[in-house]
């Protein structure tokens, strides 16, 4: 893992922003790259009509939770066009609200669309809701079933370690072709 180094652990938050409910889900990953379950909720946002105060209370509970847990890096969900214009807006206000949360708090902030999610988890972009829940819970030992929102959650962190290993491996590559290739024209040079 980048900036990893033998026996340290990487803290990841992810979360499926909502208007009415936010996913959250935080898991620790070794050097080897194994996934530990460390956390999972979906926030229930206030059921009145003040869409502000909703938004107040997602960068409040957020706040907490990255106080509470100390998370190293986030990662969320980016937003889909939705079919009522008026939805898609009101997610991207609560995607904002946590955005501001976290990055307040001086934390690095990654997104993935929910098809990188689906494709990341459980290898298909078109997976439903109910096979990202089993895949969650079979990767992360957790028998219990899991809310759809924390369990997106928890699927957008697992995501992230998957990206973040992958990004180590193409570098660890590139710096060993890059070595050889050295080697190699030094080698011709002496010739």
């Amino acid at each position: 893992m980048a900036g990893m180094s033998a026996g340290s652990t990487i803290r990841i938050l992810g979360i499926d922003p909502g208007s009415q409910r936010t996913g959250v889900g935080i898991v620790d990953i070794d050097a080897t790259g194994r996934a530990t379950h460390v956390f999972h909720a979906a926030l229930n946002l206030l059921a009145n009509d003040d869409f502000p105060l909703r938004l107040k209370q997602i960068f409040e509970e957020l706040r907490d939770l990255v106080l509470a847990h100390r998370p190293d890096e986030v990662a969320i969900e980016r937003v889909f066009m939705a079919r009522n214009p008026d939805s898609a807006l009101k997610l991207g206000q609560a995607r904002g609200a946590a955005i501001c949360a976290v990055v307040a708090q001086g934390l690095p902030v990654a997104e993935y669309s929910a098809k990188e999610i689906k494709q990341s988890v459980v290898g298909g972009g078109g997976a439903e809701k109910r096979q990202v829940q089993h895949m969650v819970g079979m990767l992360l030992n957790i028998e219990r079933k899991l809310q759809a929102d924390a369990a997106d959650a928890l699927a957008v962190a697992l995501t992230h370690a998957h990206a973040r290993a992958s990004a180590q491996r193409l570098r660890v590559g590139a710096t060993r072709a890059t070595r050889t290739r050295g080697s190699a024209s030094s080698w011709r040079s002496f010739r």
